[in-house]
């Protein structure tokens, strides 16, 4: 048996597989996050091993454990989580929705040697200008920075003491030679940092370590259990939905909004604002529009009308064409196309008869758009689509993948009810380095149905996602 733990922005989660790659048990363990400053998104590093011991003891109280070979890690990407020489946490994680160090981030991206190396913009969400920002305004604390860790990663060296990062979640550091599939050292010293201060590097199908003993007799494994490399968030998605081939892709409906393509080949385009990141497993890429709001801002817009985003969604019957009202999804800044941190989300057009349906309509609609600017921005780097999965809790909204589907202009496929994200796929990542099997077992699920496109409503959405890309460069003017 293998073990997937998959560490999210709003909790933790573990999965239980059996050889046959069926889910035998998962657990799930919240977590918080703090927002002291506009922009500003941490974590505290502590809660996450206590969601992970948490999440291991509901495991072993639902399954026998002693048959487990191997552990994969998956986890939200970007996290500067800074150690000092005893692997003490010296403050808490700066987040992947982090937007502080923009300056930073432009800074760094005015250097073409990280585009040319890393393929990518310097968001300010990346943890090289995290680091940046740190050295400019808490220079004391980076002075002890011994060791910088990505979140996932962190845990790895608590379950085996071991320092290590795999490719798919590097490649977001800005730090990462992503056609290499190594650090740099010159990006690395343009944030006075050295080789000495990262962790070494692996697959994410490849052993990194083996599970400490006395962690293994305290939830009930046998000694000698593997962890693998693992993935970043949405690489473990797509190991787990099967997406691991050129053509293959997915939409992710989470509290970000993905569009991830696999590739076979290191294609960058920084300038379309696509992220180029090495997959997790060796000798593939994948192409990547992010928006930094999806379900996020949808649970949002549900907080403020006191209501279930569920409930909201279910009223809203058959798809039907756009309305007048616009929602710029942008609470904390954008990503792909505009790298834009200053960016602030807006309701646009609101009159005597907008209610509380037009307004749920318009904020799915904004989503949407942002995922079609994605898709655009893909399209343009030669990046080739020709399946697309849902994942995500919003792929549950039938009116929502339907207009995604229409948008785009492509079927969406949905998955049989379970779960194929992150943990899944960090337990098949688990699976292939206790076992040397290969990108093989990454197979695609069953799919419970396929959303097809409305024809007759694209042209009413292609006008829709023209105005909203007015309104977008309008509110950038005024900004």
């Amino acid at each position: 048996m293998y073990i997937g733990l998959d560490l999210g922005t709003s909790g933790l989660k573990g999965v239980l597989i059996d050889e046959t790659q069926a889910i035998r048990a998962e657990a799930t363990a919240p977590l918080d996050v703090s927002r002291p400053h506009d922009g500003w998104s941490e974590q505290d590093p502590a809660a996450w091993l206590a969601a992970a011991d948490r999440v291991m003891q509901d495991l072993r109280a639902k399954a026998d454990l002693s048959g487990v070979r191997g552990i994969g890690l998956s986890g939200h990407m970007h996290g500067a989580t800074l150690l000092d020489a005893g692997h003490q946490v010296l403050r808490p994680c700066i987040l992947w929705n982090d937007t502080r160090s923009h300056k930073e981030a432009a800074a760094l991206d005015a250097d073409p040697r990280f585009r040319a190396v890393t393929g990518n913009i310097v968001f300010p969400g990346f943890t090289a200008p995290k680091l940046a920002w740190v050295c400019n305004n808490e220079l004391d604390l980076f002075a002890k920075v011994a060791l910088v860790l990505l979140p996932k990663d962190y845990l790895r060296l608590w379950l085996t003491g071991e320092a290590v990062a795999e490719m798919s979640d590097a490649a977001g550091t800005s730090w990462l030679d992503t056609g290499r599939r190594d650090w740099d050292d010159g990006l690395l010293e343009a944030t006075h940092l050295t080789r000495s201060n990262m962790p070494r590097l692996v697959e994410g199908c490849e052993v990194s370590g083996t599970l400490r003993p006395e962690l293994a007799s305290q939830w009930g494994l046998q000694q000698g259990v593997v962890v693998a490399g693992g993935g970043g968030d949405n690489a473990a998605s797509a190991v787990g939905v099967g997406v691991v081939r050129a053509g293959d892709a997915f939409v992710s409906l989470g509290t970000s909004g993905v569009l991830f393509a696999a590739s076979d080949a290191y294609q960058p385009d920084a300038a379309s604002a696509v992220h180029t990141f090495c997959h997790a497993l060796p000798g593939t890429w994948h192409q990547m529009g992010v928006i930094l709001a999806a379900a996020d801002a949808l649970n949002w817009y549900a907080g403020l009308v006191d209501r279930k985003a569920s409930d909201l969604t279910g009223e809203l019957g058959d798809l039907r064409e756009p309305g007048r009202t616009l929602f710029l999804p942008y609470l904390g800044g954008e990503r792909t196309p505009h790298n834009d941190a200053a960016v602030r989300g807006s309701f646009l057009h609101l009159d005597h008869a907008t209610d509380r349906t037009a307004l749920t309509r318009a904020v799915l609609e904004g989503i949407t758009h942002a995922f079609r600017d994605s898709f655009d921005a893909l399209v343009s780097t030669g990046t080739r689509i020709d399946r697309l999965i849902a994942v995500g809790g919003g792929s549950r909204s039938e009116y929502w993948v339907k207009a995604i589907a229409t948008s785009l202009g492509l079927p969406i496929e949905i998955p049989v009810a379970g779960d194929f994200g992150g943990a899944f796929g960090a337990a098949r990542l688990g699976m292939m380095a206790a076992t040397g099997a290969g990108a093989e077992i990454a197979t695609a699920p069953q799919m419970a149905r396929t959303v097809d496109p409305d024809p007759t409503l694209t042209p009413a959405f292609a006008e829709a996602h023209a105005r909203y890309r007015d309104a977008y460069l309008a509110l950038k003017g005024r900004a």
